[in-house]
């Protein structure tokens, strides 16, 4: 009987196969240029807004605040409610739709400038120039043997890592713990469980990402490199290389003619291979791993100048401007697409109905909750008698004085002294007595209807739906 067929790709004996590549470390080169500046002012604006809004004060207290515990989301002269989910989910269907947009119309800028991995990896890698040098000094101090300067140089890098790693955590729980709590906690070192775990977790995390794991994040563990496909179309704006231009790529002096050479424009020097933070080669196409970064134009036109070539052997275009299906000009006229016209209307539609809904907003709730002891009682005097408990929320930031009424039957007595006062930013339960005289009304449940006036501003008011029931 013969043996069975090895399988195709099986490894000979004596051979180990490895199911997964080998990491090998990436070392990006420092490059200048349009993109890199554009790159820089993003992180320096997106870590302002991070680090600085939990420290800015709004009405007496935090500005930026969601306050778990308590149950309420403060955004400065906005303050939400769980009631208010409506509004969340409004928001994170606009950044999913330009999250679409954007990509339709020019692939990964999120994750090339404003990505929380990009951003923090930038910062980390900031560090780590600082301390240990450019990519060649980078190299060759991870190959050179252990010794006092070595140790000392990734002491420090490691040292400031983790520092601006534990800043990060506690600034993060600063949104959800007031700040001046977690200020006078880190003087008495008494933070709460909740608060060590959120804070060593969360900088945990941004040391791993930022420090270690850096590309591997983008490549394996997040997925919208994985489905960025199915929203890119042949306009769609890619960093892109001329291989007509290009190829064949050739080493030369500044001084030869490329031309009597027979070759391109491409030098082959690597340097958009060495300034990609993910370790691509461009060059091959466009491939899922690219992050959109555009560091490799900046280090190409970094090298066409040197060589006083025309810049844009990298550079921004389309797969129909590369294949010659249009000119260079009608890109940016084909942004205005079917797509994009369609993510955009939606956008704006969205965003309209959200500003609409947040600027008509009122900023009283009332939740009317029937006694669940008794469905209906009789006074001494003879009347019939519903109990109610009213929960009522004052969503503003001013202290309310409310007039209640009740509708729906004629003659319906309403037993609750009035005003009713109400704290800002706060919610309050108020028992609620209507009596009606039975003969004045059919036995059976009749739609009654609350009503909360605010007596200094007519126009904020509420209202609620219940039952009262007659034997």
């Amino acid at each position: 009987m013969n043996a069975p067929e090895a399988p195709r790709n099986a490894a000979p004996d004596g051979i180990v196969a490895d199911l997964y590549e080998v990491r090998r470390t990436i070392h990006p080169r420092s490059v200048h240029g349009w993109f890199a500046n554009w790159r820089i002012a993003l992180v320096l604006i997106t870590q302002l807004v991070f680090y600085g809004l939990p420290w800015l004060n709004w009405n007496g207290r935090q500005a930026v605040l969601f306050e778990l515990a308590a149950r309420k989301f403060y955004i400065f002269g906005l303050v939400l409610w769980p009631q208010d989910f409506i509004y969340l989910t409004a928001l994170l269907i606009i950044c999913a739709l330009s999250l679409f947009l954007f990509t339709a119309v020019a692939g990964r800028l999120w994750c090339g400038y404003a990505c929380p991995q990009t951003v923090y990896t930038e910062i980390f890698l900031w560090i780590e120039r600082v301390i240990e040098g450019d990519r060649m000094q980078r190299m060759r101090l991870d190959r050179a043997p252990w010794n006092l300067s070595k140790s000392w140089k990734k002491a420090s890098k490691h040292g400031l890592w983790i520092a601006l790693s534990l800043w990060t955590g506690f600034t993060f729980v600063g949104y959800f713990s007031p700040m001046h709590d977690l200020v006078s906690a880190v003087q008495g070192l008494h933070f709460s469980p909740w608060e060590s775990f959120w804070i060593l977790f969360y900088g945990f995390t941004t040391y791993g990402n930022a420090g270690w794991m850096r590309e591997q994040v983008c490549l394996y563990m997040c997925p919208y490199a994985r489905f960025q496909s199915v929203m890119f179309d042949p306009d769609t704006l890619v960093i892109t290389y001329d291989a007509p231009r290009g190829d064949p790529r050739g080493a030369r002096s500044r001084s030869a003619d490329r031309k009597t050479l027979g070759i391109g424009d491409c030098v082959d020097c690597g340097i958009c291979v060495q300034a990609c933070p993910t370790g691509i080669d461009i060059r091959r196409g466009l491939q899922y791993e690219c992050i959109g970064c555009a560091a490799c134009i900046d280090g190409c036109n970094q090298v066409m100048d040197k060589l006083g070539y025309q810049r844009g052997l990298i550079r921004y275009s389309t797969e129909n401007a590369v294949r010659g299906r249009v000119d260079e000009r009608s890109i940016v006229r084909r942004v205005w697409r079917p797509r994009t016209l369609v993510y955009g209307a939606l956008l704006f539609a969205i965003c309209a109905a959200f500003v609409t809904a947040l600027s008509m907003r009122v900023p009283l709730k009332l939740d009317v909750i029937r006694d669940r002891a008794t469905l209906m009682r009789e006074t001494s005097d003879g009347l019939i008698e519903n109990v109610y408990q009213l929960q009522i929320m004052n969503t503003g930031e001013e202290p309310r004085s409310l007039l209640l009424t009740v509708s729906g039957i004629p003659g319906l007595r309403l037993m609750t002294p009035q005003p009713i006062a109400v704290a800002p930013a706060s919610s309050l339960s108020v028992p609620v007595e209507l009596r009606i005289d039975p003969a004045s009304v059919t036995p059976g449940s009749h739609a009654v209807r609350f009503e909360l006036v605010d007596s200094a501003h007519a126009n904020v008011r509420t209202t609620a739906k219940t039952m009262f029931y007659v034997r």
